[in-house]
This record gives C-alpha cells, structure tokens and sequence, in this order.
C-alpha cells in the first residue's frame, strides 16, 4: 500500500513509517516543514495541502497536533505546558484544523485515499473512576473531552464522502522516548518514585509496539470502522503502575505525591494528565482481530528498560 502520515517526524508516526516500510508499503511524510523526499506539505491554519501528492495514496494515518503535556523538567518547559485560555485554544484548533483539511480534501479527491485513519486519545471518556469503559461508552466531561469529540466529529465529511474512517483512541504510550514513563524514570531511578494521590485512579497503558500494531490494523483491515481503543486488555491503577515500574528498576517506590504539587506545577493539566481516572477495554480492537504483543505492565516495562 500507499501510505500517508501526518506527524511523520514524531515518535508515533516516525516508528509507524518504519514498521510500514519494513512490511513493504511504501510510506509519504505530510509535514509543515520544507518537504524532503518522500514528503509532501501541507498548512493547516492556512487550509493549505499538496493534494497532488495525495493523488494515487491508499491511506492517510493522521497524527499531527500540538503536544499536551511537557517536553522536560526544565522550568521554561513546565511553564510552557500549563494550561493558558492560549494553550487550550492551540490544543483544541490544531487537531480540529488539521483534521477538517484532510476530512475535507479527502472527500473532493476522485483518485485519492480511500481510508482515513484518524488518531483521537482516551481523554474522550473523561474522569470515570472504578468504571469499565469501551468503545461504545459515553464521552467524559473533561476538557480532554471535548478535545477528543471535536476531532473525531471533524473527520465527518470523509465519512459522509464513503470514506473509511478509523479513530484510534491512545492510551498511556509506554515508551522511554517520551510520555509518562520517561518523565518518571528520573526520580524512580532515584528512588524517589511513588504514587500519584491515593493511586487508585486507573491507568489505561499500552507499549509503544502495540500503538504501531493496532495503526498497522486499522490501515492495512478494511473491516476496522470507528473508534477503536489502543490500551493493553489489562489496564493498571497508578498505585499498580508504581510498584510495577519499581521492580524493575529495583528501587523503592514508597513516596506518594500529593495532589496539590503537580496541581501547583502544572495547575488543571494535572487533573486531567495524572490524577484522572479512566479504565479503557480495548473490545472493539480485539473483536477486529487484533492481538497484542504485551497484556502484562512489568513484561512490556522490562522490555524497554
């Protein structure tokens, strides 16, 4: 196949074109800089895209939005992350923006992409507590929430167009790369790791690995519709997640960390990012048929660490 991917030069869509070219597809970089080979330019703000570069593509892989959360634990960064009428603005706009562009586009192309695979986040179900949640539960309340409606109701007129539209909602990405774990790994590696809070809100993981297995599903299986939830079948709580990353570093996880540092720190960003609980079942990703590579936390966390 041919496949493009916004968002190619991040860790998400850099490891996805690896993997799609190691099975042989052949794989096109959308991106807002200067395009390189195999790379074609697009402006979302400016409602700007190469539609010809998209002429004779099979599928288009949407990741492209402006980070939540913080690059590093420098103050300039930290700063950078908390949540301005600004910053939410950027967040929401950037996902709407680019989406719409691409819905839109999509839907006017006689020889374009016939599959649009449309990233969304497990922020869609909010704060929910001891609750089970799958695809077909009710979105949250969150300003994560509305984030994740409004992006997916922007792939609507590729929908209305015949288009098959895939919603993969992310979950926590296990990575060293970037994330949760990377900025944890500092302070457990120092043995001052331990729960956020209580620990009792759940954590809907998943490894990097499986993330680009269940893209490479939802592209390559014309069956996979609709949202799908990209969480490991075991989901932990954070109290879980701590122990676990512990023992695999061999420190002591005994420390909780009150809620009112990471929420003077990083103000309301802290609810929604750390202390928020979700409890994701990936039932429409299994029932498509896919498997995944890790269902238990401390196999997949030794495995990258």
């Amino acid at each position: 196949m041919h496949v493009a991917i916004t968002g190619a030069r991040g860790m998400i869509g850099g490891a996805l074109a690896e993997s799609l070219r190691d099975h042989g597809h052949r794989v096109t970089g959308v991106t807002r800089s200067q395009p390189g080979s195999d790379e074609l330019q697009w402006a979302p703000s400016e409602g700007r895209i190469d539609t010809d570069g998209l002429r004779g593509v099979d599928a288009v892989v949407h990741l492209a939005g402006e980070k939540i959360g913080f690059a590093s634990w420098s103050p300039r960064a930290i700063a950078d992350a908390r949540w301005t009428a600004d910053t939410r603005r950027e967040i929401l706009h950037s996902r709407v923006q680019g989406t719409t562009l691409l819905a839109e586009t999509l839907a006017d192309m006689d020889d374009g992409p016939r599959t649009l695979v449309s990233a969304s986040a497990i922020g869609y179900y909010g704060d929910r507590g001891d609750e089970t949640l799958t695809e077909s539960s009710d979105s949250g309340d969150l300003f994560l929430s509305e984030v994740c409606r409004a992006w997916e109701a922007s792939a609507q007129p590729a929908r209305d167009a015949g288009l098959r539209v895939v919603h993969p909602r992310i979950g926590i990405v296990q990575t060293p790369r970037d994330g949760a774990l990377q900025r944890s790994l500092p302070l457990f590696r120092a043995g001052l790791g331990g729960p956020f809070g209580s620990g009792r809100q759940w954590w809907s993981w998943v490894m990097l690995t499986d993330v680009i297995g269940v893209l490479h599903h939802a592209v390559t299986s014309d069956d996979v519709v609709g949202p799908i939830n990209v969480t490991a079948p075991e989901p932990v709580t954070n109290g879980q997640w701590t122990k676990a990353l512990g023992r695999v570093l061999g420190r002591p996880t005994m420390i909780p960390v009150p809620r009112f540092g990471p929420r003077l720190v990083f103000g309301e960003m802290a609810d929604e990012l750390i202390y928020v609980s979700a409890r994701v079942l990936p039932e429409a990703t299994l029932d498509s048929g896919y498997r995944f590579r890790y269902t238990d936390l401390e196999a997949g966390l030794r495995s990258v660490l």
